[in-house]
């Protein structure tokens, strides 16, 4: 019996670090997990739809323990087609909490929404929660009107270039990788080997293009001044209250204020319909529900952890991204 848990504990760890599936089982038919919109509160005419912005920014899907869940953006944008065929919702409040991710998934989040905007005439209101930093609030730009929680942490208006390194891995366990390229610069920012001081310099300067590009945006959208936009250039992290007087954001309020101000701007009664979509089929009925936040794509059971996926950040890249509000996750 011993021998039996011991070949099944070897059989799991390697599958752990192979990261492959073992066995898939499709646990809900695609056309029982289509988007439905439920109704959280009122019975008047017109309709505010929620539509939530949680956890790290990707266009890429997410792989889970038992399940695979589809990307953020691909998530948010069905959402938005789903609202826009609805010619009763004539507001959506965009309930964000994330520290930010990729600097292509945000703008591309970002141009959606303001897509949206110009398709179906409606208003859109973003409600920060918890934290709704660098590429968080990079989408909240595109909202007609900025709430946040007393309590939320917003800014970090910036990019970094993360790039991991497995170098003192490689060499504890006699690892070393062999390159042909055709140019100096072909695996700049490889996992494999430092950086030239060339290769940080090119790197450096593209984070700085693009930060000009992300406080372009917020000078355009939030009219701020130059000395302001000198301040938050610092990519430094704040509280709504300091944000609010920075002019980050319109006012310091909770969720329910938020929908209130997305029926003003849209016009709407105040006892008209606020809805969700949502694929779960467990729901408990309020604008806080987690399922909200959830986005589940195909299905799948079996192991789909690696110690890659581990670490926070998986591959090179651009992010719009306040690292510690990722860790904390």
């Amino acid at each position: 019996m011993k021998r039996f848990f011991l070949l099944v504990a070897v059989f799991a760890a390697g599958a752990l670090l192979a990261g492959c599936t073992v066995f898939r089982v499709n646990l809900l038919p695609s056309a029982q997990n289509r988007l439905k919109e439920v109704t959280l509160q009122g019975k008047a005419s017109g309709k505010v739809a929620v539509i939530s912005i949680s956890g790290t920014i990707s266009g890429r899907s997410r792989k889970g323990l038992l399940r695979d869940h589809a990307s953020m953006v691909q998530e948010v944008v069905s959402r938005l087609k789903l609202a826009q065929k609805d010619k009763q919702v004539k507001a959506v409040v965009l309930k964000i909490d994330t520290p930010g991710g990729t600097a292509s998934a945000s703008d591309i989040l970002y141009h959606e929404i303001m897509a949206y905007k110009r398709r179906s005439g409606a208003k859109v209101v973003a409600a920060m929660m918890g934290l709704a930093t660098s590429g968080g609030y990079y989408v909240s730009l595109a909202a007609d009107a900025i709430y946040a929680h007393p309590t939320t942490v917003t800014g970090s208006i910036g990019v970094i270039f993360l790039q991991p390194k497995a170098i003192g891995l490689m060499k504890k366990i006699g690892v070393d990788v062999d390159v042909s390229k055709s140019g100096p610069n072909k695996d700049m920012a490889s996992p494999f080997r430092r950086s030239t001081a060339e290769e940080r310099r090119i790197l450096q300067a593209l984070t700085h293009s693009l930060a000009d590009q992300f406080l372009h945006l917020v000078a355009i959208r939030r009219h701020l001044s130059a000395e302001t936009l000198a301040q938050v250039a610092t990519a430094r992290i704040y509280l709504a209250a300091d944000a609010r007087k920075l002019g980050l954001i319109d006012a310091v309020g909770y969720l329910p204020d938020a929908i209130d101000k997305a029926k003003k701007l849209a016009g709407l009664d105040p006892a008209c319909k606020v809805v969700a979509y949502q694929r779960r089929t467990a729901f408990d009925g309020t604008v806080y529900s987690d399922a909200l936040n959830r986005y589940a794509g195909s299905s799948s059971l079996g192991p789909r952890l690696s110690l890659w996926s581990l670490l926070p950040v998986k591959q090179p890249g651009f992010y719009y991204l306040w690292l510690s509000g990722l860790l904390a996750e």
